[in-house]
């Protein structure tokens, strides 16, 4: 064995991700619903270890909503169950938000697009292919780039946190060890500390159900924050299909309490849109005033309607 694969070992062993149970060795034994049992026991510890890094995560937040505010990106970088949890997000945010696919949440995984089926081997190795993947993005210091490893050693994720940081990026770690590089090299560390998982080595358990609420988080506060959302009514959903065509009408009625005839009046006035279809019920104004409102208030309903109201 090469002193290379000596050391990863001996580090891997230092790591709680990646400790092994006895008391599970012959789990493969047990009945089906005793592992069930166990695994979903498991499972429900996660949100507590989430709970402990709202404080990290609430600053990340703020920092990320901060720059996207001002025309910047979120970028997630990850190898792996990591890297495919950021993609996923990222994928999320267009249909959800309305954000530009590809512009303003954007997922890298190590190894491309093909990384997302298939293992590609070595690609988590490189921090030098985090670094080319994140300059092909001309990334630039308005941006916020989160790296996410369960480890919080592997070199692509660290890597992108390097690169991102030196480009005057606002940086965010998020593992699920404690005192992890991928931590020490960013302005945000998240540790979600979750333990050893069910099956010695498989992060995409515990690890990966905690990475998911955190990027859930770290997603859907920034868009609240940047005025996505009224309330808690998804009032920038993109309307592609018929289910969320039906559900912006009754988004629209919730948050104004219309009829169906001034909700389809209001929504074909503003091409199926739903938040300025919201301003146009609630201020009484039309198409093309509640279009230069939301775009006075960057596209905060609740400020649009206030100004509306302050010069009716």
């Amino acid at each position: 064995m090469t002193h290379q694969y000596t050391e990863l070992r001996r580090e891997l062993e230092t790591l709680t991700t990646e400790a092994f149970r006895p008391e599970l060795a012959e789990i493969d034994r047990m009945p089906t619903l005793e592992i069930a049992r166990i695994m979903n026991g498991e499972d429900a510890t996660v949100p507590a270890a989430v709970a402990g890094q709202l404080p990290a995560i609430a600053a990340a937040i703020d920092g990320i909503a901060e720059r996207m505010a001002r025309g910047g990106r979120l970028v997630y970088a990850g190898a792996g169950t990591a890297g495919r949890l950021g993609v996923l997000d990222a994928s999320e945010c267009p249909p959800t938000f309305n954000t530009t696919p590809g512009r303003e949440v954007v997922g890298l995984i190590a190894g491309g697009p093909d990384a997302m089926v298939t293992s590609i081997e070595g690609a988590e190795d490189s921090k030098e292919l985090a670094a080319d993947d994140l300059s092909a993005l001309r990334l630039t210091a308005a941006d916020a780039v989160v790296g996410v490893s369960a480890s919080g050693r592997t070199p692509y994720a660290v890597g992108a946190v390097e690169y991102a940081r030196r480009a005057g990026a606002l940086t965010i770690g998020l593992s699920c060890n404690a005192g992890s590089q991928l931590a020490a090299a960013a302005d945000h560390g998240i540790e979600v500390v979750v333990g050893p998982e069910l099956v010695s080595g498989s992060t995409r358990l515990k690890s990966g159900t905690a990475q998911k609420l955190v990027l859930n988080m770290l997603s859907t506060i920034t868009m609240i924050r940047l005025g996505k959302t009224f309330g808690n009514l998804m009032v920038d959903v993109r309307a592609s299909n018929e289910k969320l065509r039906a559900r912006s009408r009754r988004i629209v009625a919730l948050a104004t309490g219309a009829g169906d005839a001034a909700i389809e009046e209001a929504l074909t006035a503003t091409d199926g849109e739903v938040k300025p279809a919201i301003l146009t019920l609630l201020a009484r104004v039309d198409a093309a005033t509640a279009a230069r409102l939301l775009t006075e208030s960057q596209g905060h309903l609740r400020t649009a309607i206030d100004t509306a109201a302050g010069t009716a």
